[in-house]
């Protein structure tokens, strides 16, 4: 079949969106779906410079890195697509106690994660709200772990107040898909049947409080064209009814999994695929944090963040209890195993900087006033130093060896460009003070 032959009035239009985009302006649908509907290879690869280009307008160089904890696989649900579903008879069924957690934060804090996204699936009984404070009042009361985010079943607004009020950062919740009658198919029993209810979480999280919430699809359930424009549709709803949407869109591709009865060719989403739907997130909503999860092959990771990723996971283990044994059922299978060393190292020598800041949430630098300071360019200003800042605490803390060395360079070469007293910082935390932080 012969590749469609891009006209020049389609090849002007496509541009002066890319135009729109760097000047870090919200993308309508109409020109979403005029990005959707490129075909042309090398229009392509303008649009992913395009994108990567806003990033770094937004966020600078800096990149940046958490770990998942997750907390139960004992579900009421039966996603046909999940290693956690009711449905799976040979699922090796945990939840952690506070102990339990606690327990792996601090071994994660050992290595050097400041920020943990606790994942727990859905049982009101088990892992409800009171479970929930519990969990994240126990890690932050025992260990070094300064920010928690959490995903989990949605909430009523009054226990997301509860929610809010334990200290939580971003609240994470996915739509999966879009498509009704996929969505119907998918979720034939348990809470997470209710569409509405689920399409709704985000509303009762912003009437609750939350300022940060993360979005996204799973890529793969039905067409991801249909999936990405619905869900960039959801988010500029929420943007013109509370002047801020998502802090982050994540994009997570269907992965296999134990016990799953799902067919993942039907709408098999390509590593193209995916470099475009990154892309198209970063155009559409500048100031969003694009989050690359493990479940990607190491290779294709570490290209995306020149495309306009701005979060990865390092190190994950996606089963309650993973960090401490092997061989409980996970919620999928991990496509980049490397330690969350390995990664920063790879991030600096693509020229890029690690971060394992989490001054913004505790600063007040969060939802429309976070928006604000993403578009006007000066978020990034923030960014550089507290990444800079929480690498030298790495550096002092965690790291060894080659990786050392290699920080220690990069450190030194951040003094030499500083104006802004980071040589004194510096020399703050060689003395033992610890969350130094603009």
């Amino acid at each position: 079949m012969k590749q469609k032959q891009i006209t020049k009035p389609d090849l002007s239009r496509i541009r002066d969106i890319l135009s729109k985009a760097l000047d870090l302006q919200t993308l309508n649908l109409t020109e979403v779906s005029a990005l959707l509907d490129v075909s042309d290879k090398e229009l392509w690869l303008e649009i992913c410079d395009a994108a990567g280009r806003v990033k770094e307008k937004v966020y600078g160089k800096r990149i940046v890195l958490f770990a998942p904890l997750y907390l139960s696989n004992e579900c009421v649900n039966d996603c046909l697509y999940c290693g956690f579903r009711k449905g799976n008879k040979d699922a090796v069924r945990k939840t952690l106690t506070a102990g339990e957690a606690v327990e792996e934060a601090s071994l994660l804090a050992g290595r050097g994660y400041k920020r943990l996204l606790l994942v727990a699936s859905e049982h009101a009984k088990i892992t409800g709200i009171d479970y929930l404070e519990r969990i994240v009042n126990a890690i932050y009361d025992n260990t070094g772990v300064r920010i928690l985010h959490v995903n989990s079943a949605p909430l009523r607004v009054e226990d997301f107040r509860r929610l809010k009020a334990s200290g939580v950062g971003v609240y994470q919740c996915f739509q999966e898909t879009y498509h009704i009658p996929s969505y119907r198919h998918l979720h034939g029993t348990g809470m997470k049947a209710d569409y509405a209810w689920r399409l709704g979480v985000m509303d009762r999280a912003i009437e609750a409080g939350f300022e940060d919430i993360g979005m996204g699809v799973l890529l793969g359930l039905y067409d991801w064209r249909w999936d990405v424009a619905a869900l960039i549709a959801h988010c500029r709803r929420l943007i013109n009814k509370y002047g801020f949407g998502p802090h982050t869109l994540s994009v997570p591709r269907l992965q296999p999994a134990q016990g799953t009865m799902v067919d993942h060719l039907k709408f098999s989403v390509s590593d193209e695929d995916l470099r475009k739907i990154v892309a198209i997130y970063r155009l559409a909503l500048p100031y969003v944090g694009v989050v690359v999860s493990t479940r990607e092959p190491a290779v294709l990771r570490d290209e995306l963040l020149s495309i306009g990723a701005s979060q990865i996971s390092a190190g994950s283990k996606t089963s309650p209890w993973g960090y401490m044994k092997e061989g409980d059922t996970e919620q999928f299978e991990i496509g980049d195993t490397r330690s969350l060393e390995e990664v920063i190292e790879k991030i600096a020598s693509l020229g890029l900087m690690p971060s394992l800041c989490t001054a913004c949430y505790r600063e007040g630098r969060s939802g429309e006033r976070f928006k604000h300071l993403a578009e006007e360019t000066l978020i990034k200003n923030f960014c550089h130093e507290n990444a800079i800042l929480s690498l030298k605490e790495y550096e002092e803390d965690c790291a060894t060896g080659r990786l050392k060395e290699l920080l220690q360079k990069l450190l030194d070469q951040e003094i030499s460009q500083s104006s802004n007293g980071i040589c004194d910082k510096f020399k703050l935390i060689e003395k033992g003070e610890r969350d130094i932080h603009i």
